[in-house]
């Protein structure tokens, strides 16, 4: 899905939102306009206002210009509900005057929406895809392969709220949990404060696992491949 697309799809869930704490029900949404058996428009809602009319309701991402506010009142007015437009506001004057003549209501999105609307799911993808490198990082870089000495002081940073707690649970000093602790934070995911720290030692425990049991295969490889080696 494009950047265009993701933005409109924002937009569209954001104004539902708005719509309905200004006391409107959306009763439909993506209506046909059709005319003579011909598709000629769609409009992105059909809501009952507050005050028991009929809306014909168009989303923008954007600002809204002189052509939105032609669209939005022929298509109101094919479908014969009142135009309104849920957008960030005019483009211009022009706009501005042309829906005060037309009768077309504009609800304008707030700052607090424009953020959701068009950059909040982007924060979120960004952050996402640096938490999924972090956490390849720790199960596939060597560096990060705790040694067998390591697993249980792995376990107590994983499962304490602090390091300090950590320690107090293994009944050793921080210092000596300390090399382990800088190894975890040579990961960015550890670095992100105490969750991070302990995402990252129940990583490394996953890690350490796996490979466990990876090794207990090739052990059993190793005993059949001599099994049958005799055998033959």
């Amino acid at each position: 899905m494009g950047r265009g697309r993701r933005r409109w799809l924002a937009s569209e869930r954001v104004a539902v939102r708005v719509l309905e704490e200004r006391g409107f029900r959306v009763v439909r949404d993506h209506v046909k306009i059709v005319i003579d058996g011909v598709e000629v428009a769609e409009v992105d809602f059909v809501a009952e206002g507050p005050d028991g009319e009929m809306y014909a309701v168009e989303v923008k991402a954007g600002r809204l210009d002189v052509n939105g506010v032609r669209q939005a009142y022929v298509n109101a007015k094919v479908l014969g509900y009142r135009p309104l437009v849920v957008c960030k506001g005019f483009a211009d004057d022009a706009a501005a005057k042309l829906a005060e003549k037309l009768g077309v209501k504009v609800i304008e999105l707030e700052d607090v929406f424009l953020i959701d609307a068009e950059e909040l799911e982007h924060i979120v993808e960004a952050a996402a895809a640096e938490v999924i490198v972090d956490i390849l990082q720790l199960l596939l870089d060597r560096a990060f392969r705790p040694k067998p000495s390591d697993i249980e002081a792995l376990k107590a940073l994983a499962e304490e709220p602090t390091v300090y707690d950590a320690a107090r649970r293994l009944g050793v000093s921080v210092k000596e949990l300390q090399p382990l602790v800088e190894m975890l934070k040579r990961s960015r995911l550890a670095r992100q404060g105490p969750w991070g720290l302990r995402a990252a030692a129940r990583l490394l425990l996953y890690r350490a696992r796996i490979e466990a049991q990876i090794e207990t295969l090739e052990r059993s490889v190793e005993r059949l491949e001599k099994l049958l080696s005799s055998l033959g």
